[in-house]
């Protein structure tokens, strides 16, 4: 179907006359595969910290690199200098790391292409902008801020959307040279010509503007010597030799300029795929300012990353399927670039649990990552309940281990376990002294059958025999219902009067804490 779709693409270009264009192009990759060696790239600015939008950029090119053999390549886009965020690079890399698509080059794992700060590359910037001038297809601009600010306002008042005027590409070389000389502040501006080519995005199709119509000359060399985004991005993917671009497609009307800056160095551009946007479910813009979508607020409520990675795919495109439950390496298998739809993906984070409860049943079902969740469990256990854990027996790997697989399906996350619907499970309940003196001579005799219940099954216990057990108990006690008779070993057990089923806490607990619990209920009781 994709063969035939960039098929069709090829004759739509045909009949709008553009195929002398289309067939002369160097970027041109009608009915194109992926082949070759397959390098792709995730470039933040470490301006914040890595956020739901950005993951879902890293998380395509990860997996578009996994697909085809090839690497992922984490690069940080630190030029301007003035936004840079403390801590923002190493949390960025941490986070994707934590989500489980690590990059295979980056600033802290090195590589053959490096370094992978920008910051680290003005040098490579500087002589690239020169080649561009001294070619003719870049010149040094003087203009001041202040000018460029009036301008600004200009086009504003008269309802025009502002844009330079290109007054510093018609300066001779002798004016240009005095100026230089003279040591006037200038930057440097790439000559944006007419005669764009098209080029055929992975996911748009074919794209073609006329960025010289619209636009003024670009900066692409600041007068602090950074270079921007529009030649730093070139510059880097050129030499870290990358193949295949898949970036927001907020990037996809500069494409166009951008491979004119290619065409004018004589390069090879990648080829490109613009991923469509990530908006919330009411089609508003996914935004940075909303605290809850950056990556370590996720991370410290206890989602599961592969949750993320699941719902951010999920709400989109680009798989085979779209069912809940899939993981890093299904994900991998059932993806095709041709499955990318132009649509913009609505994420509904109002969903996240179920897909947490899902992904976290699938953890405590494989032993080996169960045995994790058990660790990590015992160190929360201990940080929340301190001073009050009674018994160190709640720590064990096989107490906790009996607990998750009776609360699988259930949970969303361990810190579910911690609240205080989970407390009995750690503490032993307290009573009021009110509800220890409202047990009846009935209660009493209740509560010893449980015991000798208990006592007959030992350390055997099943939800499914203990509940029918309990039912007929509570039927043989004529005088209570059988709501009453569980809501009494409810409270005695745990002290709440919601949860699981008391057949779950028993066997959640086990036999031993079972009947010391429901031993100092009838001591209480008696002193009472």
């Amino acid at each position: 179907m994709w063969f035939i779709q960039r098929c069709f693409q090829c004759l739509s270009a045909v009949r709008n006359r553009r195929v002398k264009l289309l067939l002369n192009s160097p970027v041109v990759r009608c009915c194109s595969t992926v082949q070759g060696e397959v390098r792709v790239r995730f470039a933040p600015s470490p301006t914040g910290f890595l956020h739901l939008g950005g993951l879902r950029t890293a998380l395509y090119n990860y997996i578009f690199a996994k697909k085809y053999g090839g690497s992922f390549i984490l690069r940080l886009e630190d030029t301007d200098q003035s936004r840079l965020v403390p801590g923002a690079a190493e949390s960025i890399e941490d986070m994707l790391e934590w989500a489980g698509v690590p990059p295979d080059e980056s600033p802290r794992r090195g590589g053959p292409v490096g370094p992978y700060f920008q910051s680290q590359r003005l040098d490579l910037y500087s002589q690239t902008a020169r080649q561009l001038v001294e070619s003719g297809h870049a010149y040094y601009c003087f203009c001041s801020s202040q000018r460029l600010e009036l301008l600004k306002k200009d086009a504003l008042r008269a309802g025009q959307t502002p844009r330079y005027d290109n007054r510093c590409r018609h300066l001779g070389a002798q004016q240009v040279q005095e100026k230089l000389a003279q040591g006037v502040p200038h930057v440097i501006r790439f000559r944006l010509e007419a005669g764009v080519e098209p080029f055929e995005d992975m996911i748009f199709g074919w794209n073609h503007h006329e960025v010289a119509q619209v636009e003024g000359d670009p900066v692409v060399m600041k007068a602090d010597g950074f270079p921007t985004y529009h030649l730093a991005n070139i510059v880097d993917d050129h030499y870290m030799r990358i193949s295949h671009v898949l970036r927001g497609s907020e990037w996809l009307i500069s494409t166009s300029k951008h491979l004119l800056m290619y065409r004018a160095l004589g390069w090879k551009p990648p080829t490109f795929g613009h991923l469509p946007l990530l908006m919330n479910k009411d089609g508003s813009k996914l935004s940075k300012r909303q605290g809850d979508v950056f990556i370590e607020s996720f991370q410290r409520d206890g989602v599961l990353p592969e949750a993320l990675l699941d719902i951010t795919t999920n709400c989109g495109s680009g798989f085979s399927t779209n069912r809940i439950g899939r993981r890093i390496d299904e994900l991998i298998s059932e993806f095709s670039p041709s499955k990318i739809t132009t649509h913009s993906a609505l994420l509904d984070l109002e969903k996240l649990p179920e897909f947490s409860r899902i992904h976290l049943q699938h953890r405590i079902e494989d032993e080996e990552r169960c045995r994790l969740l058990i660790k990590d469990l015992q160190g929360q256990i201990q940080q929340a309940y301190t001073a009050e854990i009674q018994d160190k027996e709640v720590l064990h790997e096989d107490y906790i281990r009996r607990v998750l697989h009776l609360r699988k399906g259930h949970i969303s996350s361990l810190k579910e376990l911690l609240s205080p619907t989970y407390s009995y499970l750690w503490v032993r309940p307290s009573l009021s002294s009110q509800q220890v003196a409202a047990l009846t001579a009935e209660a009493h005799h209740i509560v010893s059958s449980v015991l000798r219940l208990i006592a007959e099954q030992g350390e055997e216990l099943r939800v499914d025999k203990l509940s029918k057990d309990l039912k007929s108990l509570a039927k043989q006690t004529k005088a209570s219902k059988y709501s009453d008779v569980m809501k009494l070993l409810r409270l005695a057990l745990s002290g709440l009067q919601q949860g699981p089923s008391v057949a779950e806490m028993m066997v959640s607990l086990g036999s031993a804490e079972i009947s010391r619990r429901l031993q100092r209920l009838l001591v209480l009781s008696e002193t009472a």
